[in-house]
């Protein structure tokens, strides 16, 4: 053995590492026997290197990424629609790992359907497909399909579906019936049947390849008369399957239901929740029962038409039965209905129920919109104890986020809850805290209507708006008797340029700009004024904002308020048209002259306060007289 070891030693023919690995090959019983021989035999230049290891210092290419957590994040943030944080946190994940995944960037793409970009899904996708991107498959082309659909850009995606008919799609990916069947559920869900009739047409031969007609087609064409508006041809195509010998399946059941509920035909809707049952029982099939997507349905249903002991029976059905898991859309559907159906009692019952139940089960913890629903109820009926602890309840009880409309209408239905009740001082609080933590409040709210109410119940006195009254003119009279002339407010010839008139707009805020004729056609604001070599013309908004001379004070008022004009511009009316020639202006800084003090309008109420007063005494001789 040792003459081996010399010989695989000295062997010319033989590499250094070639040799010690076949001496390695021999027998570990006798390599043990001679290893205290050949160790001292051997100089110290032939020993073999011992190969280190370093912890830490592997490659960043042989170590295999774990990308689920980011995979789960932009789920998570594809759910919220936080579409711009994804890609922010995508660009750092890139930057520290290098190229990601197929699978992360389908997350990414499916994110950007999901929030209405598509143009953002068709740039990441070119990256996608590049020589030196992550690449495509099926599933990529799936999810840009329907994104394509539910934009409306149909030519793009039967251009797409052509492609990878053809085979010069990139990637190679194959014509299957689920890309066809993903642009067919975007289509209807649309509402485009003309183009899903189409695509049925031109890819019906694949999909009767690959299993002849499917009941799924059927079920897709149903929910897409409904979507269109025309839920009783879904219920002719049942006849039609029928006849070619498909049997309704569960999601059949449930979109003919769904479809008689929109028609409003309830007995139809009981017919076919019957008929599921009975054939559940009678095939001994457990697929064809009645799913709480089933009950769901007839429970809004019947909380749109009303009919509580309809609604009372179903939702006692869903109980009692033991196979169904009353999910918390379910329960949600149940106390919109109740409330709907005006049994606020029964509503607060079920909702019991649901926060009773989700100690248990975090996933049936109520969603602000549950709360919403419950605060509208009882502030139309004044309780303002009960809206008052759904209030204090939302932040920590419910689940998901709450978004900064739903934070606005709660603290409304809070005031709305306080003035119904009568609590006049509390309602005035919870305005004063509305207005200053959110700056404005919309009037075509019900929390705006509400604060108009207070805003009565309370007078001028005590009003937090800083009420102001036009008493130097008549709403209803002309604006050409309080108009400014056209020549006076000094119009500037659009030719001229910014910094020969630059100090023009350190005084006014607007200025009308006229042409060689004198007709005015536009107006260029302080605000638009950023060239100074460049002509007037160039910087104007046109046209300006125009009313007749024959439109009324009031009117002019409401439009410079509302549309924040600086400056309205007054033209003359001439038969049926208008003259091209301005007459006059309107501006807000002449508005804001008309208006009284806040000062001077609380001595105008005392004083026709003390009027009511005397005239009232003088009366009461009359009266004794009378009597």
């Amino acid at each position: 053995i040792l003459s081996d070891v010399i010989h695989f030693r000295l062997a010319p023919r033989y590499s250094e590492a070639h040799q010690w690995r076949l001496v390695s090959l021999r027998s570990s019983s006798k390599m043990n026997r001679i290893s205290a021989l050949v160790t001292p035999l051997l100089p110290s230049s032939c020993s073999v290197p011992t190969r280190r290891r370093y912890p830490g210092r592997a490659n960043r290419y042989t170590k295999r990424l774990n990308l689920k957590p980011l995979t789960s994040r932009i789920v998570l943030l594809t759910r919220r629609r936080q579409l711009d944080q994804i890609v922010e946190e995508v660009e750092a994940a890139k930057k520290r790992y290098g190229r990601l995944n197929t699978i992360v960037m389908n997350s990414v793409l499916e994110a950007c359907v999901h929030c209405g970009d598509v143009d953002l899904a068709l740039r990441l996708f070119d990256e996608m497909a590049e020589p030196g991107g992550c690449g495509v498959d099926s599933i990529t082309y799936a999810i840009i399909l329907k994104g394509l659909g539910k934009a409306r850009r149909i030519d793009e995606a039967f251009q797409m579906m052509e492609s990878i008919e053809k085979g010069t799609a990139l990637g190679n990916p194959k014509l299957s019936s689920a890309l066809v069947y993903g642009l067919l559920d975007s289509l209807i869900n649309a509402g485009d049947l003309r183009r899903a009739n189409g695509l049925l047409a031109r890819y019906g031969t694949l999909l009767l390849e690959q299993g002849g007609p499917s009941i799924l087609i059927y079920n897709l064409l149903m929910k897409g008369y409904i979507n269109s508006g025309s839920p009783q041809a879904a219920v002719v195509l049942l006849d039609e399957m029928l006849r070619l010998g498909l049997e309704p399946d569960r999601p059949t059941y449930n979109t003919l239901i769904h479809a008689c509920i929109k028609c409003s035909d309830l007995d139809a809707a009981m017919k076919f929740l019957k008929e599921m049952k009975e054939k559940a029982e009678e095939y001994y099939d457990d697929s064809l029962r009645p799913d709480v997507i089933t009950y769901t349905t007839l429970v809004k249903g019947f909380g749109d038409a009303k009919d509580l002991t309809s609604l009372q029976e179903v939702y006692l059905e869903m109980k009692l039965c033991d196979s169904l898991f009353i999910d918390r859309t379910a329960f949600t559907a149940v106390v919109d209905a109740l409330l709907k159906c005006g049994s606020t009692s029964g509503a607060l019952c079920v909702f019991g129920e649901i926060l009773k139940r989700s100690g248990d089960d975090v996933e049936l913890r109520p969603k602000p919109h549950l709360y919403m629903s419950m605060m509208r109820a009882f502030a139309v009926q004044g309780d303002y104890g009960m809206v008052r602890n759904l209030y204090l309840r939302l932040w920590p009880d419910s689940s998901g986020r709450i978004s900064k409309a739903v934070q606005q209408e709660a603290d409304n239905l809070l005031m709305e809850a306080a003035l119904n009740s009568g609590q006049l001082d509390e309602a005035l609080g919870i305005l004063t805290s509305i207005v200053r933590r959110w700056k404005a409040i919309p009037w075509t709210t019900s929390g705006g209507m509400a604060a108009v109410r207070l805003e009565a119940l309370l007078g001028f006195s005590k009003s937090i708006l800083r009420p102001h009254i036009l008493s130097k003119v008549i709403p209803g009279e002309p604006i050409e008797s309080i108009m400014v002339p056209f020549e006076a407010t000094r119009p500037l010839l659009g030719t001229l340029q910014l910094k020969n008139v630059v100090m023009r707009f350190y005084k006014e805020q607007a200025v009308p700009i006229v042409d060689d004729w004198g007709s005015c056609i536009g107006l260029l604001h302080r605000e638009d004024c950023n060239n100074l070599d460049a002509s007037l013309v160039s910087m104007m908004r046109s046209p300006p904002p125009c009313v007749s001379t024959t439109t009324s004070i009031g009117r002019v008022v409401d439009l410079v308020l509302e549309k924040k004009h600086k400056m309205v511009i007054v033209i003359h009316c001439c038969g049926n048209g208008y003259s091209s020639k301005a007459v006059g202006a309107f501006t807000r800084a002449q508005l804001y002259r008309l208006f009284e003090p806040e000062q001077k309008l609380l001595w105008w109420i005392k004083r026709a306060e003390m009027r009511s007063i005397d005239i009232c005494s003088q009366a009461k001789p009359y009266e004794s007289f009378i009597q």
